[in-house]
């Protein structure tokens, strides 16, 4: 099934591996809403966390885009660590070759779960935790807590569901409206709806809040929201 931009996918079988990685970047930004935006976001909190010592990660770094800006975002603190993890190799080879000539980042393919953090000052999640499967996700965010300092950053982006079937069903309809007017087709869309289907597990608002307050946080605050997707800024 045709997915967009030269993407296939089949039932229930979408994956970030194989061909995905070399148009990815423009299938993502079509289908975001304020994808872009919400880097400029990124790179501005930034701001109050990184210093000049701090160990940085991007948990499913993909192409290595927004590690990328954060890293030129931040080039006046030239010591600042910037670590990339994904577990496809076709990205982190894609963001390799983003990512060249920057000294300051790291990439590593790798599964978080069996990736040890450093104590870090900022670690930021844009897109991903959806498509990790729902029974390993507390577990992610307790190491992520534990491994930020005192005073730290967890920024991440999510796509949500409503809160109840009502909202779920108006967040749904008026996305597909978002993707017909960014040019995808009814097909299209169709297609990678079947192809997500037991891949992309979105909790709602609540059910994110509720994994960040059973890891320790306590201070978390939306920082942008656009029908079903959002960000999220906790503070250890």
């Amino acid at each position: 099934m045709k997915v967009g931009h030269k993407i296939e996918a089949g039932n229930a079988g979408w994956n970030f591996g194989g061909e995905v990685a070399e148009t990815f970047v423009d299938h993502i930004r079509q289908s975001v809403p304020m994808y872009a935006e919400g880097h400029d976001l990124v790179c501005q909190f930034s701001d109050y966390f990184v210093s000049n010592q701090s160990t940085c990660y991007e948990i499913g770094v993909s192409t290595g885009e927004l590690l990328r800006k954060l890293a030129t975002h931040n080039s006046g603190k030239p010591n600042a660590r910037w670590i990339g993890i994904d577990t496809e190799k076709p990205m982190i080879d894609k963001a390799k070759k983003h990512c060249a000539g920057i000294e300051n980042i790291e990439l590593y393919v790798e599964d978080i779960r069996n990736f040890d953090l450093e104590p870090a000052d900022l670690i930021v999640s844009y897109y991903t935790m959806q498509f990790t499967p729902p029974r390993h996700r507390q577990e992610i965010f307790d190491k992520i807590y534990n491994a930020l300092n005192w005073g730290g950053a967890f920024i991440m982006f999510e796509k949500v569901r409503g809160p109840d079937a009502r909202f779920q069903d108006i967040c749904v309809s008026l996305y597909n409206d978002f993707k017909v007017r960014q040019g995808f087709s009814p097909e299209e869309i169709l297609s990678k709806t079947r192809s997500l289907k037991g891949v992309l597990e979105p909790f709602s608002t609540e059910g994110n809040l509720g994994l960040m307050r059973r890891a320790g946080f306590t201070d978390v605050m939306s920082v942008c929201k656009y029908i079903c997707f959002e960000g999220f800024l906790a503070i250890k």
